[in-house]
């Protein structure tokens, strides 16, 4: 009995982990914004990404076949973003390097969504060392300015509180 209760807790506890918790917040030439997410359903492999890098170009590179369909990858000012007209609903990933060379995907679409004013609030309260913390409906978010845009940080706000 104590078992089942352990992996029912863990259970919960590891859903809650699950959730996208971080977003990349850029502001669009004519206005609004474009939020790209740490998670997404477009989980391409790293050999695929890396094939879809060396392909970019400004124009598009040369479609390349990949696990949800065909791919082109776009070299832009953010870097490298790659297109897949056939994933249901991710149907873009902007690749992203951290100081140390690692690639992170940002995906176009992902499980957090907030109103266009509340990521306005959020944008507005970016700082590089990071913001002010604010409540934004359900989560507690703090927002940084990075060379990409504004990465805000989520996390649930606990029950009853």
């Amino acid at each position: 009995m104590r078992i089942l209760l352990f992996v029912a807790a863990l259970m919960l506890v590891t859903s809650g982990w699950a959730n996208d918790n971080v977003l990349l917040i850029q502001l669009r030439p004519g206005g609004g914004f474009t939020v790209w997410h740490t998670e997404g359903e477009s989980q391409l492999s790293d050999e695929e990404v890396m094939t879809l890098e060396a392909a970019a170009k400004p124009g598009g590179g040369d479609e390349i076949p990949t696990s949800f369909g065909p791919a082109r990858a776009y070299e832009n000012s953010d870097g490298v973003t790659i297109r897949l007209p056939a994933a249901r609903n991710d149907k873009a990933l902007l690749l992203d390097r951290d100081n140390c060379g690692h690639v992170r995907l940002w995906h176009a679409a992902g499980t957090t969504t907030l109103s266009e004013d509340q990521i306005t609030d959020i944008f507005m309260s970016a700082l590089p060392e990071g913001g002010k913390r604010l409540t934004v409906g359900g989560y507690h978010v703090k927002a940084f300015i990075t060379p990409f845009g504004v990465t805000a940080t989520l996390w649930s706000i606990p029950p009853g509180k």
